[in-house]
């Protein structure tokens, strides 16, 4: 019998490259070939449902593909890894995932944890001997686990995102909430006080809000030196510090630096401020950025891949800002009619490059100048960071 991969992604090629002999289904694979480690490539329609004793799918493989409806024996990289997994902490919500597992994996380095996963670090690649693994968690990978749990699961809040994947925000929802059902009564879960009456074994630990978290896990707010919305972050991460070790080292937590990328602060020469939020891929990661800066006059650049979202309550938000939209990207059109519909003064830019430059000629010392797109970057770029370097490379050359 064969063992399958659907997608030739990051996961898939590392289990591929770790483990050899696959047969791997792409839809970019036109002809059969073999990689170096002994793996078939393979067009779609070579697959053979009836050949296949195990199906391993790429975390973001369309959940409706041909070759996910043919599957017997599908499963998520968590449960192919699951009996050699030490000790786990995933870490899920919407926004927030990547931070909360950097700050956590800070906190925990010291008795052996690493971390993986949707932070770009696949399974394979992990080390089987590590005291903890610490897996941030994408929505992807949780409509495909069915087997798998961490001992400690850390839920941020859940907004709208990745509609086009999951088909509708409740099935996006329920694939995050999936794995309270296979946890444990010694198992521990920290999630939004919303989910309170979500069946589980495990020990709830539900919060309101960062206050609210902090009185029940005995955190000292006065110690964190975080804003929001970096703060729930911090926060989670402490829970998580507190949960294992019992106590929270706050001097340890201060010396953590946050990545790029993620309403990172630059200046021209100008000395005007020029704000990288390119990591902001949905409306609430955007509303979240405007939030920081809603006292100050804002020139924002939005738009890409949606991934079939609405903007209702971002613009809501945004018609009560002294705002300007810069759109750029494959959902101009939309993004535009949504500016009319709220009076909200916008300029249909179509590319980065040209809305920096737009915005330049305006920009004056007090105001803010804000990529934070509400949308993926696939549609013009290779990722949300190729989008962020293009972004500061355009600050530095407005100096010339």
């Amino acid at each position: 019998m064969k063992k399958s991969l659907f997608g030739y992604g990051k996961t898939t090629k590392a289990i591929a490259q770790k483990l050899g002999g696959f047969d791997i289904y792409d839809d970019n694979f036109k002809k059969p070939l073999k990689d170096e480690f002994n793996n078939n490539l393979l067009p779609i329609n070579y697959f053979n449902p009836s050949l296949s004793s195990l199906e391993i799918a790429s975390p973001g493989f369309p959940k409706d593909h041909i070759l996910v409806k043919q599957a017997r024996n599908l499963i998520s990289e968590y449960d192919f890894f699951y009996d050699i997994m030490p000790r786990s902490i995933w870490i899920s919500g919407t926004n927030g995932k990547t931070t909360t597992t950097q700050i956590t994996q800070h906190l925990l380095k010291s008795v052996g944890a690493v971390m993986g996963a949707n932070i770009g670090i696949p399974l394979a690649d992990l080390n089987p001997y590590a005291k903890l693994w610490i897996l941030e968690t994408s929505s992807f990978t949780l409509h495909y686990t069915k087997i798998a749990k961490p001992e400690i699961y850390a839920l941020l809040p859940i907004s709208i995102d990745h509609i086009s994947w999951h088909g509708s925000f409740k099935t996006y929802e329920e694939a995050k909430l999936s794995v309270l059902s296979r946890m444990q009564k010694s198992d521990k879960v920290v999630l939004p006080q919303i989910y309170a009456d979500i069946p589980t074994k495990a020990d709830k630990i539900t919060y309101k809000n960062e206050e609210d978290l902090a009185e029940k896990m005995d955190i000292d707010l006065k110690k964190i030196n975080f804003k929001k919305p970096f703060l729930i972050d911090a926060l989670i991460a402490c829970s998580i510090e507190k949960i294992i070790l019992k106590d929270i080292n706050y001097r340890l937590l201060s010396t953590f630096k946050m990545e790029e990328n993620k309403l990172e602060e630059l200046k021209d020469h100008l000395g005007r401020i020029w704000i990288n939020d390119t990591k902001a891929t949905n409306e609430s990661a955007t509303l979240e950025a405007l939030k920081r800066y809603k006292d100050k006059k804002i020139y924002l650049i939005i738009g890409g891949d949606d991934k079939g979202m609405e903007f209702k309550n971002l613009f809501n938000f945004m018609k009560k800002l002294d705002i300007s939209l810069y759109i750029i990207g494959a959902n101009i059109q939309k993004l535009n009619s949504y500016a009319q519909d709220y009076n909200i003064k916008a300029y249909q830019c179509h590319f980065l490059k040209e809305a920096i430059k737009e915005i330049s000629k305006k920009l004056k010392k007090d105001e803010i100048a804000l990529l934070s797109p509400a949308c993926a970057s696939l549609d013009q770029f290779s990722s949300y960071k190729e989008r962020g370097e293009i972004f500061k490379k355009e600050i530095k050359q407005l100096n010339n």
